[in-house]
């Protein structure tokens, strides 16, 4: 990377592919039931994760890769495989038959593992994926200066922000939507994102085992 152009094409890359606004009908869907604090906590946890990852990737992802002895295509196969939890969105509908028993144990379930549904799914593979992985790792194996390393780290600053300012109008737009709206997109995402996690998957097969694709 070394002209103006080179420099923010990472930024509009990632920008592009983590894509927080897309994201927002999973966050409603996930967060549902949880009160205001519980959900500006899982926010702030989505927004600092999806820094984390980026930073991570940035600074040791093809080290970590290397010592692991894993490839970008066992992170498709992996993160085909989280997305696959999506088939639940296709039955948008809450479980009015539990008890109340359940339902407080529910309840104490999302208040003890807020950060967790932060973390998985909604920053991994949702927000931060293979993809996002992949590309950060590329575009930190292209840096020549530390200075240019330093800058792809602040890109993941700004992706933090931006999916904490579109996380936090959440409601505002869970209002608009109303119940049946939100109920009708989170069907339709899970549907995008099943076929999407068979893509991803299919993708990380092929190039883990090359004669699929010959095959195919």
């Amino acid at each position: 990377m070394s002209t103006s152009m080179d420099l923010i094409k990472p930024l509009v890359t990632l920008v592009a592919i983590v894509n927080p606004l897309a994201i927002v009908p999973f966050f409603i869907h996930y967060t549902q039931g949880y009160s205001d604090a519980q959900r500006r906590h899982t926010v702030r946890m989505s927004a600092f994760s999806a820094f984390v990852v980026i930073a991570v990737s940035a600074l040791i992802g093809l080290q970590l890769l290397a010592f692991f002895g894993i490839s970008i295509a066992s992170f498709q196969v992996g993160g085909g495989l989280l997305l696959m939890s999506s088939l639940s969105m296709l039955n948008a509908k809450p479980a009015e038959s539990k008890t109340n028993v359940e339902e407080l144990r529910a309840t104490e379930v999302k208040a003890s593992m807020g950060a967790s549904i932060a973390v998985v799914p909604l920053t991994i593979p949702l927000l931060t994926g293979p993809a996002t992985i992949s590309t950060v790792v590329i575009y930190a194996d292209k840096t020549q200066h530390l200075w240019e390393l330093g800058l792809l780290v602040g890109y993941g600053v700004v992706v933090a922000l931006a999916t904490a300012l579109a996380f936090s109008l959440a409601q505002p737009i869970a209002r608009v939507l109303g119940k049946t709206g939100i109920n009708i997109m989170t069907r339709l995402m899970g549907l995008i994102l099943a076929a999407l996690a068979v893509e991803v998957m299919a993708d990380g097969l092929g190039k883990l085992f090359p004669i699929l694709q010959r095959v195919g």
